[in-house]
């Protein structure tokens, strides 16, 4: 028995996963975020947030604003409500800067305990910093950078390698909290800044490193990046900037007479808008002062890292990528048990020299085998097309961009012989993301998956029993006699393709 077959039961442990909910007050939006469970890759089944502005006035008055404080407590009735239909026991109510530093802080949290039913946290600076840290490790394969959580009241700023945080502090450079100090006048956010980032010198070991753009108005801003320049992959997490592509994007805010004028800004909300200058200008600052290699946008948050807190250690140890792949071939696929016999079974493939893989280009390939049948309820003509979308926009962590459309197209050519035959534009488009090897290796993981699928016809137990070995610039495979009749003009022809990718003759032999 293989280590694939050693399953903790996918289906079950989905079927058994209680919903959690956490609710997120903070200085601009509050939000709720409803997860299917509290696991190493939680999927999002609700989510919905209203921007209250409740840090618009903080600064200036010291207190919650009447209008924001109603707005934020119909809010949360609201949630309540949705919270029960979803049948949550579990219910995480958190509070950040605004309420934190709020004169009125414990009042609207009085009152916002009756309105959610739950008991409401006012998270410390040092917890919030903690928790966007964790929010980077749920998202991420050993991350190694400085992470940046801009907010409406504050910035939080924590140095982490892999799973260790160095140093963290808190800013008060929320974009709301800038307006209110600054009159909403940018042109006197800069010294500002500037100061309050100089007080952090440990900010310069980011120098040639990552670093992670996490909150709503960095990512509007990577949102905007996008429309600049037609990026096809609508993906936030994960996306990369250079730090040069993201100073140019932050100089257009400020150099812009009318920020509202440049391209794309209409399609932001419009209670962001207004922050954007600001949240660009503090990027821009902090780019500046630490000089890293580039800037990765993530979608996971305080929210995520909250719940990777409740993870035991042995669920923090998953991958996150292979995690959310177990769980979603479990829902979509006819056989998980299958998927993993692919991985072992293409194992054998890459055991040449002439196909030598990285540690994450054969995680890559066995996740591309996890999800290789997910598309199979299609149409059989869009089954290619429509496992490229799938995938490329799925909820993933743990992988980049290029390694997303990696398994996107490898699935494509799993149902498709031909770059030319269906995917639509969306996978030429994405090929033109990444490099010629990694259109290669998809194109190899495809065929290989197409002529182990005319053996298996998607069922465990089958290849299992069939082998790929090397021999004298022959690709062997080897079939028992039980399953001789397999043997045939299709499956003739779709090893012949595989074996050509690798450069090599084919052979089917009968065993036994």
């Amino acid at each position: 028995m293989t280590r694939w077959k050693e399953l903790s039961g996918a289906n079950e442990r989905t079927a058994e996963m209680e919903p959690i909910g956490v609710v997120d007050i903070g200085s601009n939006s509050v939000r709720l975020v409803i997860y299917e469970g509290a696991v190493r890759a939680p999927t999002p089944v609700f989510n919905e947030k209203i921007l209250c502005g409740l840090g618009r006035s903080v600064a200036s008055t010291g207190s919650l604003g009447i209008e924001a404080v109603d707005r934020a407590l119909a809010a949360l009735s609201r949630f309540r409500i949705i919270a029960k239909i979803l049948s949550v026991k579990n219910l995480k109510v958190i509070a950040t800067a605004a309420v934190r530093d709020a004169q009125n802080g414990r009042d609207f949290i009085e009152q916002g305990q009756r309105a959610i039913g739950a008991r409401i946290e006012v998270l410390s600076g040092d917890t919030e910093a903690r928790l966007a840290a964790q929010g980077i490790m749920m998202g991420f394969v050993d991350p190694d950078g400085v992470v940046g959580d801009l907010g409406g009241g504050s910035l939080e700023l924590i140095d982490l390698t892999q799973e260790r945080l160095k140093e963290a502090a808190t800013l008060p450079l929320g974009g709301l909290r800038l307006i209110d100090t600054t009159g909403n006048k940018i042109e006197r956010a800069t010294d500002v800044i500037d100061a309050a980032i100089a007080s952090l010198p440990w900010v310069r070991n980011g120098a040639g490193r990552t670093f992670y753009a996490v909150g709503g108005t960095w990512r509007s801003l990577a949102k905007l990046q996008m429309d600049r320049v037609d990026y096809p992959l609508r993906v936030m997490q994960g996306y990369k900037l250079t730090t040069r592509e993201a100073l140019d994007l932050c100089e257009q805010f400020r150099k812009a007479k009318k920020p509202l004028d440049i391209p794309g800004i209409a399609g932001v909300a419009k209670a962001r808008r207004e922050v954007l200058p600001f949240g660009a200008l503090v990027l821009e600052r902090l780019l500046r002062q630490m000089e890293p290699r580039q800037i990765v946008f993530s979608v996971f948050g305080i929210r995520e890292g909250l719940i990777y807190g409740l993870l035991p250690p042995f669920e923090k140890a998953r991958d996150p990528l292979i995690s959310f792949c177990e769980d979603y071939a479990a829902l979509r696929s006819r056989s998980v048990a299958h998927a993993f016999e692919l991985c072992d079974w293409t194992d054998q493939l890459f055991a040449d020299p002439a196909q030598e893989e990285t540690a994450d280009e054969r995680r890559l390939r066995h996740a591309a085998c996890i999800l290789s049948d997910v598309g199979w309820r299609a149409h059989p003509d869009y089954r290619g097309e429509q496992s490229v979308n799938t995938i490329a926009h799925a909820g993933l962590g743990g992988v980049d961009h290029p390694g997303r459309i990696f398994l996107a197209l490898s699935v494509f050519h799993r149902h498709e012989t031909s770059e030319e035959e269906g995917g639509g534009q969306l996978s030429d488009r994405l090929r033109s993301l990444v490099t010629k090897r990694v259109q290669r290796r998809a194109r190899i993981v495809g065929a290989a998956i197409r002529t182990a699928h005319m053996l298996s016809i998607g069922m465990a137990g089958v290849i299992d029993q069939t082998s790929l070995s090397y021999e004298n610039g022959t690709l062997v495979l080897t079939i028992p006699a039980a399953y001789a009749a397999l043997d045939g003009e299709r499956l003739r022809r779709r090893f012949e393709t595989l074996a050509a990718l690798v450069g090599k003759r084919p052979e089917i032999r009968i065993t036994g």
